[in-house]
């Protein structure tokens, strides 16, 4: 893990707090949203992590995220293009600062 590894802390409906590593952020125009891809923290680079995103609050910077409640993606068409922007930094490591656009 990069000793620079941006990390949040989610707190659930029982108060448990889980401490996470920031993939990365993006923003889409398309959708007027920022998202942030995170994994649980302490993991080897070579297990398995469970990805999950999720939409910044509006006022959050995506460069910067502050917190605050993180929204559930709810409609296909957003899951869809996460997909998209997570399997284009998998495969190459970078982020298209395009991927967010539906053509």
């Amino acid at each position: 893990m990069n000793e620079d590894q941006e990390q949040i802390t989610l707190v659930d409906e029982n108060g448990n707090e889980e401490l996470y590593d920031v993939l990365f952020t993006f923003e889409s125009d398309d959708f007027g949203k920022s998202y942030i891809l995170i994994y649980p923290s302490g993991k080897r680079d070579d297990e398995e992590v469970d990805i999950q995103a999720y939409a910044l609050p509006a006022d959050d910077d995506p460069a910067n995220p502050s917190g605050g409640d993180l929204q559930l993606i709810e409609s296909d068409e957003e899951w869809d293009m996460i997909e998209s922007v997570l399997n284009t930094f998998l495969s190459d490591g970078t982020v298209d600062p395009n991927a967010g656009k539906q053509k």
